[in-house]
């Protein structure tokens, strides 16, 4: 036999055998294809609007924590919404505080079809992007907004999970006449919806109060001098001086006092109330009061672990609102989870129903989109530290 034809025979063989088992092994993969497929993942966007940069980024870097954190709780759970895995995906865009950059934030998120807006954080930025929300249906639930107007507007897209300037400026001026026993004030605002908005609640429940209003000064959101404004508070001598506006000014502004000998009482709002104010202020931080637009951390039923999840992730403590972006996140979830769906035309009635047991304590809200039964707590620096003197409201 020829041994080269032999060879080709064999081979021919061989191959023909190989090819045989491919097809048998190749037959569970066509019954696999025929099985039907599982139902595809339905990507679902979450917007997170802030300042990230400028003198209050940390304000809003703390938000964006909380909204990441609680996103990444329900990823983790495997939400099902109408029969289909849902992830969650953050979107986060720095507003800079400013209200027309918000306005363009606003539109940058309807374009990219969020499904709901957690923020924005400041009034100034939040009231503005409000309209944007509401004229596109959007859920908007602002963690940190205090303005009354943002509620105010009618819109059943706006949601606020804190007190609103009404409500803590009473509190705050409340505080100031009879536990301060201040009978003479001297404000200061920044100039901005919430600085302000707050400052002006504040003048009129003080002088309701009893106290007078013997100077009424102004600056601005990125100034760091004060000497002009307090040097000229000083040949008053008031009582007390309210500041309404953020830590970034005043801490600058307790270290000026200091240095100028003015010993009026220093009371500001929820503003002032963080970590970055004791950095700020050093050894003049000391005897300072503000206010804290909820009820006092330790009252918070899932603050510790919260707190201990914010820092476990990203090393951080709570500066100021995380915990109320978390909820706010939360809530927003579960009103998809109720209305088994996240098209925002369907799931937003639900927010203006929630009676959510969040780590901020029992989150419902009136038929504006307050929260209610919010708390207002008032904080004094006692060796460094920030340590509650009074709470006024909520669910005590």
């Amino acid at each position: 036999m020829n041994l080269k034809y032999t060879a080709l025979a064999v081979a021919t063989a061989l191959t023909l055998v190989a090819c045989g088992k491919k097809e048998e092994a190749a037959a569970p993969a066509a019954d696999n294809a025929a099985a039907p497929a599982p139902a595809a993942e339905v990507v679902v966007k979450i917007g997170h609007a802030a300042p990230l940069s400028g003198p209050v980024a940390h304000l809003g870097k703390d938000t964006e924590y909380g909204v990441g954190i609680a996103l990444d709780e329900a990823n983790a759970e495997g939400v099902t919404i109408a029969g289909q895995k849902v992830k969650f995906e953050l979107v986060s865009e720095d507003d800079q505080a400013d209200p027309k950059t918000a306005t363009q934030v606003a539109q940058r998120f309807i374009d990219n079809k969020v499904a709901g807006v957690i923020g924005h954080l400041t009034s100034g930025a939040t009231v503005p992007a409000s309209k944007i929300y509401a004229d596109n249906g959007i859920p908007q639930i602002s963690p940190s907004a205090t303005n009354p107007s943002y509620t105010a507007q009618g819109y059943s897209t706006a949601f606020r999970l804190i007190a609103d300037d009404s409500q803590q400026g009473k509190a705050l001026a409340e505080f100031a006449v009879k536990d301060l026993a201040a009978k003479t004030v001297a404000i200061i605002d920044d100039r901005t919806a919430y600085g302000q908005g707050l400052a002006d609640e504040f003048a009129k429940a003080v002088e309701a109060a009893g106290a007078k209003v013997v100077k009424r000064e102004f600056t601005n959101d990125k100034a760091t001098d004060f000497t002009a404004i307090l040097t000229s508070i000083k040949s008053e001598k008031p009582d007390l001086l309210f500041y309404g506006g953020m830590d970034a000014q005043s801490g600058p502004m307790a270290k000026q006092m200091k240095k100028l000998g003015l010993e009026s009482k220093l009371l500001s709002g929820d503003g002032m109330q963080t970590p970055v104010f004791l950095q700020l202020a050093g050894d003049a931080a000391e005897g300072k009061y503000a206010s804290q637009a909820g009820a006092p951390k330790d009252k918070l039923p899932g603050y510790t672990s919260f707190a201990e999840k914010l820092k476990a992730k990203h090393n951080q403590e709570v500066q100021l609102y995380a915990t109320y972006a978390y909820d706010a996140t939360r809530v927003m979830i579960d009103a998809m989870k109720r209305a088994d769906s996240v098209d925002p035309a369907k799931y937003l009635p639900e927010i203006g129903k929630s009676q959510f047991e969040g780590a901020t304590g029992k989150v419902s809200f009136d038929d504006k989109g307050n929260r209610q039964n919010a708390a207002v707590t008032i904080y004094q620096v006692k060796n460094g530290q920030w340590e509650v003197v009074s709470v006024v409201g909520g669910q005590q």
